[in-house]
C-alpha cells in the first residue's frame, strides 16, 4: 500500500502544475485506479483484522466512525464501511479528492459529458 500511497501523492503533486488537460486526465485516471486499489488493500487488511469480531461490535464500530448501518447488513458490508471511513482520512485519499476537485474546476473529469 505504501507504493500506492506514494504514487498517488506524486500524481496529486504534479497535477496542479500541469497545463495540458489531456495529461491531467491521464494523471487523474491513474490516480483513480490507485485510489480504488488502496481502498481495496485496506478493506482486505481490515477484513483479516475483523475475523472473530461479533457483528454487533462491527455495527458499533461503524456507528462510532460516524456512518450509519444496521444489524441486517452482512459482515462484508460492515467491514467495507469501516474501511471506507478509515481510507477517506488517509493522505492518499485526501490528495486524490483534492486532485479531482482541482481537475473538475479546470473542466477535466473522469465522467464523460453526456
Amino acid at each position: 500500500m505504501m507504493m500506492t500511497t506514494q504514487r498517488l501523492l506524486d500524481l496529486a503533486a504534479a497535477a496542479p502544475a500541469t497545463i495540458d488537460d489531456d495529461l491531467i486526465l491521464v494523471y487523474l485516471t491513474e490516480a483513480n485506479d490507485l485510489y480504488h486499489q488502496g481502498f481495496e488493500d485496506l478493506r482486505k487488511t481490515m477484513a483479516a483484522r475483523a475475523v472473530g469480531v461479533s457483528p454487533e461490535a462491527l455495527v458499533s464500530a461503524v456507528h462510532a466512525a460516524g456512518l450509519s448501518c444496521d444489524a441486517s447488513q452482512d459482515r462484508g458490508e460492515l467491514v467495507s464501511l469501516l474501511a471506507l471511513a478509515e481510507w477517506q482520512m488517509t493522505p492518499a485519499a485526501l490528495a486524490f479528492n483534492e486532485m479531482a476537485e482541482d481537475a473538475a474546476r479546470r473542466g477535466v473529469s473522469l465522467i464523460p459529458e453526456g
